[in-house]
């Protein structure tokens, strides 16, 4: 990714910034569906440096769920503009937007009430050690948002964060 074009950063890539003092820090939680699933741990917070907030939950997701998805074929295949690819070992990583999620502070666990188990199994992971891009964005919020205006996935600058799925619940 093309630095100058570069706008999220993980928290722990920030030493200056934190979280604030009236918000959760989620990092180490579990996240569940709204069945109480398991879908991961949270394992870092990506932030917007500009518009100074937390946009995506950086999940390294749980065993089961990779297990889950690969009972029919050995490897999930996915599709990216007509490509086929194949999650490499390591691909054990997705976002969330933090609008997406609840946070329970009692039990440390966060909740992705609107999005379901299946769409998690099949949303296209990513390798913790690499930078993900604009298009890995979109097609994930396809994957969890699919009837969005699809005006709202060509946007190439911060309007992109402007909905309410990134609003900050921490």
């Amino acid at each position: 990714m093309d630095t100058k074009q570069r706008n999220l950063y993980r928290l722990d890539e920030l030493s200056d910034y934190k979280i604030a003092s009236n918000y959760s820090d989620v990092r180490g939680w579990k996240i569940v569906d709204a069945d109480n699933r398991t879908i991961g741990t949270i394992d870092n917070l990506w932030v917007n440096k500009d518009m100074q907030r937390v946009i995506y939950l950086d999940v390294k997701v749980d065993k089961k769920l990779i297990e889950d998805g690969r009972k029919e074929v050995h490897d999930a295949i996915a599709y990216d503009n007509g490509k086929e690819f194949v999650y490499k070992d390591g691909d054990s990583h997705i976002i969330i937007p933090i609008g997406s999620v609840n946070i329970n502070k009692d039990t440390k666990i966060v909740m992705a009430n609107s999005i379901g188990y299946d769409t998690f199994r099949n949303t296209s992971r990513y390798n913790s050690q690499d930078k993900f891009d604009r298009n890995y964005e979109r097609n994930v919020m396809r994957s969890y948002y699919p009837s969005n205006d699809p005006e709202f996935y060509d946007s190439d600058d911060d309007k992109f964060y402007n909905r309410r799925e990134f609003e900050n619940h921490l």
